[in-house]
């Protein structure tokens, strides 16, 4: 990492020493377009990915706290996804979303649905970005607000059916509040890790199609690997370790998690 920030100040190709040029990458980083849109993109998609992965996995998180064997027994299948690598879900889902061979085709055609070449629409290919990055990373967040809800004290629910609120009730005024610190952990995850979204980029859309899904790994990649600009693709790479901190730490200072206040205080 500190050879990161140190190559951040220079001109490097990769091959020839590097030449020292101080504030030059970071003054073209600033007023870049393409940068800015990454940039532009990498928020969207780290809000999307939120909204997609944060619900799901709270409701199922709470389901999965229940003790029955059913859902132990589901819960399972549903957390295999969080065993594969993210290159070989991000090539199944490009075998099954290609507009010729793929199943997306056959469905297509059974629904009338018209042009199948998904990765070839701009919205389309970001929101099958999204899809994909959820379906491998809502089991992990499910596996945290299960553990959570398990930590909830029981007799919370029975005061509750005494004074008879239904579950509905329940899960808004005792689960919901009780998961705070739990949600506030699985965010800040969910935002480093969508900040790091990479191969599923690469290998899904190659940001495209041309620079619609481009975010800011990917543009770091290209700028690095592909343009053998390794010194903007080093200052592109410091940016997202000082962005990913800070919205770390500014989730961590407004949601009060970082008082660590206890959820059964004066129980």
């Amino acid at each position: 990492m500190v050879l990161a920030v140190y190559l951040s100040f220079c001109d490097w190709d990769g091959l020839s020493a590097p030449r020292f040029t101080g504030l030059d990458n970071w003054t073209t980083l600033l007023g870049d377009p393409q940068m800015h849109r990454a940039a532009g993109l990498t928020a969207l998609l780290v809000l999307a990915s939120w909204a997609f992965q944060t619900p799901a996995a709270l409701l199922l998180g709470v389901w999965a706290a229940g003790r029955q064997r059913n859902r132990a027994v589901l819960s399972a299948v549903f957390f295999i996804p969080l065993l594969l690598s993210s290159t070989a879900i991000a090539l199944l889902f490009h075998s099954v979303l290609d507009p010729n061979f793929g199943a997306v085709k056959q469905f297509g055609e059974w629904f009338g649905l018209g042009d199948q070449n998904v990765l070839g629409n701009s919205t389309s290919a970001f929101l099958a970005v999204v899809f994909v990055g959820g379906w491998q990373f809502i089991p992990f967040h499910t596996l945290i607000y299960q553990g959570g809800a398990r930590q909830i004290p029981e007799v919370l629910y029975q005061a509750a059916e005494v004074d008879g609120a239904g579950r509905v009730r329940q899960f808004f005024s005792i689960t919901l509040p009780q998961l705070r610190d739990t949600v506030t952990t699985s965010t800040v995850l969910m935002v480093v890790g969508t900040l790091t979204y990479f191969e599923t980029v690469l290998i899904l859309t190659k940001g495209g199609p041309g620079t619609d899904t481009t975010i800011l790994p990917y543009l770091m990649y290209h700028t690095g690997f592909q343009k053998f600009d390794l010194g903007y693709a080093s200052a592109i790479a410091t940016f997202l370790v000082l962005t990913a901190t800070g919205l770390a730490l500014l989730l961590v200072r407004f949601t009060g998690f970082g008082a660590m206040r206890s959820t059964r205080e004066g129980m």
